[in-house]
């Protein structure tokens, strides 16, 4: 049985769909740069645990969407004086063609924000209806007063959240009338760039309100799985948490385990568009088999924070060569119950362990063993880590 770590709950439990489709989504890019190492590494660790489920028979629904309307894009479009829509093409055109050359098992669905407007104002309409929302001139606001699990899924202090919402790209955009600075936009009135008509005035929705709604419509409530990067957990996900909820009577939890990907850095600091601090998937696949890359950024645990290092990617691909030539050829079989297949499952059963899995095939593949153990383990390489 696999088990996974819970943000909210800060523990690792047994993963139990709530019905015979597991549900899954996950926080994907804001396209407005090519994919950087950090990106490819939380959405492999994504891909290895929808390929691991599926391989074992539970059939997945997995979504992912394209933020292609944000600040961020705005801001990068009027730097490089382009269309803020020919640039999220662009750039999520790039994503897409890095993300199929590392192997990725494309979600279900990838609904794009832009295409998603009237369930987001269906949803704010909701949750206005129900209390939890109140208007502005500047636009529609969450109460988080109306919702006393707000602050449950980060624990962080108030004082804590008001310097992380300072330094969000959005922040110059809030209503400073608004009753709590926590308190966060559903749909923002603006003028300048991109606006949409609402019942609320033409206007922008909130980053918190798009995923609810596009999770809402095109997974259900509530969901088995909901993943992102660590930095998502506040604002982004507590906020989702409290929207959610809210606007479903506020008795069922949301999420039933939130799985966070801990950050890649370079030179000690967060590897992030924002800083240009950036080292890209297509640079490194020019020196790098796909294979290698998948082994380089599944070898450190997906909730430990991983310091790019070029020698130990060289190291990958050596490894990844050695792997192919004890591995690569021949038929794939069935996950077998043998203790060699047995050990690299278990591995990943563990909270997705994929780098102890990796060093277990290593040294099983370096054994002498039978026929059909070769083959699951084989099976196991290429179809749940992608490493073969």
């Amino acid at each position: 049985m696999l088990w996974l770590y819970d943000t909210r709950r800060r523990g690792t439990f047994a993963f139990q769909p709530r019905t015979r489709t597991a549900t899954m989504y996950v926080c994907g890019v804001t396209p407005y740069d090519t994919t950087h190492l950090g990106h490819a590494r939380t959405f492999l660790v994504f891909d290895v645990l929808t390929r691991l489920l599926e391989t074992r028979g539970q059939r997945v629904r997995y979504a992912q969407n394209v933020t292609d309307i944000d600040e961020s894009i705005l801001q990068r479009a009027a730097r490089d004086k382009v269309s803020w829509r020919a640039l999220g093409r662009r750039e999520e055109r790039a994503f897409l063609e890095d993300m199929r050359r590392l192997g990725w098992r494309k979600p279900d669905a990838l609904p794009h924000a832009t295409r998603e407007i009237p369930a987001m104002i269906k949803l704010a309409d909701r949750l206005k209806l129900r209390g939890h929302a109140y208007e502005l001139p500047g636009g529609l606001y969450f109460d988080v007063s109306t919702f006393p699990r707000f602050g449950r899924l980060s624990r962080l202090s108030p004082q804590k959240m008001r310097r992380i919402l300072g330094a969000q790209d959005d922040a110059r955009l809030d209503d400073p009338s608004r009753r709590s600075p926590l308190d966060f936009a559903l749909w923002r009135r603006v003028i300048e760039g991109p606006t949409w008509p609402s019942h609320f005035g033409r206007g922008r929705p909130g980053w918190h309100l798009e995923c609810s709604a596009m999770s809402d419509r095109h997974l259900g409530f509530p969901i088995d799985i909901h993943g992102g990067g660590s930095d998502l957990v506040y604002p982004h996900h507590e906020c989702e948490t409290a929207q959610s909820e809210a606007a479903h009577g506020m008795r069922t939890r949301f999420v039933g385990h939130w799985v966070h990907v801990a950050p890649m850095r370079l030179g000690g600091a967060k590897m992030s568009k924002s800083d240009g601090n950036m080292v890209f998937v297509r640079d490194t696949l020019k020196n790098t088999s796909p294979q290698a890359l998948r082994l380089y950024l599944l070898d450190v645990h997906y909730r430990r924070a991983f310091d790019h290092d070029e020698e130990r990617l060289a190291r990958a691909s050596k490894r990844a060569e050695a792997l192919a030539k004890s591995l690569g050829r021949g038929r794939l079989g069935p996950v077998e119950n043998d203790a060699s297949t047995q050990d690299v499952l278990g591995a990943l059963d563990d909270d997705l362990h994929a780098e102890r899995a990796i060093r277990a095939l290593e040294r099983h593949a370096r054994r002498d063993l039978a026929p059909d153990t070769v083959a699951s383990l084989r099976t196991i390489a290429r179809k749940v880590l992608g490493i073969l």
